[in-house]
């Protein structure tokens, strides 16, 4: 099995961590799959473009069994590699269809399947979430990288599109930045300060979740409240997110992974889409940015954390 991430490598610890815990590991034991043990893990990371296609082409060089990716960017970067070897998509923030990556949910006829969030498609949600808490609010920030979905232009100028419809409807002005680096992130909010944006939509969850302490913390400088895509980003002092349950998309995708290497063929296994949506809100995090939470949006929430 060969893995695409963004970022560095993790450390020793960290790898064994993460396979202790998290839900696509433990899943994945329970199907009865053990790295070291009947499987073979092979890890490949990158923080930029030229270093994740040349992960992806050493992935491709080793044949492995199947690929797998938390995001549809990765699953275009390694698509450019190979169309044979199956690629596993864990959780497509865009519209895998729209993206170009497989013919049609019910069957995606190539060799990518797995599932998509619709995180894309919930952007006017969570500006609504936004209007709902920040008082007054008409300028937004949406925040999003350009890493792995460089190679899906054509994700761009749709996602642009949808944004502006519900900005306008809300009476809403977007001002879009982009981050191709780490290092791009404290510009970015300073920007955000600097045009007196006064709240953020942060997308690209899986760029944003490796360096989700950087975003957070400067969130919380800059006095920005930030909605978010997952509630992985709301634990650790986020302020508020919308969206699937990552945990389940996690478990769902060590389904997909399990069937492959037992034979099935991506063409055939439907895109698995979400059917319902969480909203998390950090109340300590709105009470440092001195905001009040409406008693409506407080009962609508799956989760509070105080």
């Amino acid at each position: 099995m060969g893995i695409l991430g963004i970022g560095t490598a993790p450390s020793p610890p960290e790898l064994a961590k993460s396979v202790a815990t998290n839900p696509f590991w433990l899943s994945m034991k329970e199907l009865g799959w053990v790295d070291g043990q009947n499987m073979v893990v092979e890890r490949r990371f990158g923080e930029s473009a030229e270093q994740l296609r040349a992960g992806a082409a050493d992935l491709v060089r080793l044949k492995v069994d199947v690929l797998f990716v938390s995001s549809a960017g990765l699953a275009k970067i390694l698509q450019l590699e190979t169309k044979t070897i199956p690629i596993v998509v864990g959780r497509a923030d865009e519209n895998l269809v729209a993206a170009g990556l497989v013919d049609s949910l019910a069957k995606p006829g190539g060799n990518i399947t797995g599932s998509q969030l619709l995180n894309d498609d919930l952007v006017p949600k969570r500006l609504e979430l936004l209007k709902a808490l920040v008082p007054n609010l008409s300028k937004v920030a949406l925040l999003r990288e350009d890493v792995t979905t460089s190679v899906l232009p054509q994700i761009h100028s749709r996602l642009e599109e949808e944004v502006a419809n519900a900005a306008r409807k809300l009476g809403v002005a977007i001002h879009t930045f982009i981050v191709r680096q780490a290092g791009d992130l404290a510009p970015a909010f300073l920007g955000m300060t600097k045009n007196h944006d006064q709240a953020v939509v942060v997308m690209s969850p899986a760029f944003m979740f490796v360096h989700r302490k950087a975003v957070i913390d400067l969130a919380a400088a800059h006095r920005i409240p930030a909605i978010y895509e997952l509630q992985v980003f709301v634990e650790p002092g986020g302020l508020m997110s919308y969206g699937v349950n990552a945990s389940e998309m996690q478990r769902r995708a060590a389904v997909y992974v399990d069937k492959i290497l037992r034979g099935a063929k991506p063409a055939d296994l439907p895109i698995e889409q979400p059917t319902k949506f969480e909203l998390a809100i950090n109340l300590k995090t709105a009470k440092a940015l001195s905001l009040t939470v409406p008693q409506s949006l407080l009962a609508r929430a799956d989760q509070v954390i105080q």
